[in-house]
């Protein structure tokens, strides 16, 4: 099940805080990635600490995922005020891979990935990195 989604996410390191940038945004050119830099700054471990920050920010902590419900909650401390419902579920939508309409660490990790093109073409290279440190 997939989304076209009408936001992106991504996480500004100096301030842990996630924003977001409209397609419409993106196409005037004011959308920033941060993931590539943090990338470069964090090392691939931090990276993931830093996603795993943005993660629980985000989640419902009795359900231990991201809700639709929890996003809505959590918009306002992040700065998605004004994002419409039907944004909001579509970022969740994008992301959900089982179908249980929320997503859990791995799906926001992986919806992050996905949405930072700089980092798919980085990730190749430090799968490689890891398989050499590993053998």
């Amino acid at each position: 099940m997939s989304a076209s989604p009408t936001s992106m996410l991504v996480i500004n390191h100096s301030t842990s805080l996630i924003k977001v940038s409209s397609q419409q945004q993106q196409q005037q050119g004011q959308f920033q990635d941060f993931l590539p830099v943090m990338a470069n700054k964090l090392g691939g471990d931090g990276l993931i600490d830093e996603l795993c920050n943005g993660f629980n920010l985000l989640m419902d902590s009795e359900k231990g995922v991201i809700t639709f419900e929890s996003l809505k909650k959590n918009s306002a401390l992040l700065g998605l005020q004004d994002l419409s419902d039907q944004d909001l579920q579509s970022m969740v939508l994008e992301g959900d891979f089982d179908g249980d309409g929320a997503l859990n660490q791995l799906e926001f990790c992986v919806l992050m990935f996905r949405l930072s093109p700089e980092l798919m073409e980085g990730s190749k290279l430090w799968l490689e990195e890891v398989l050499q440190q590993e053998l």
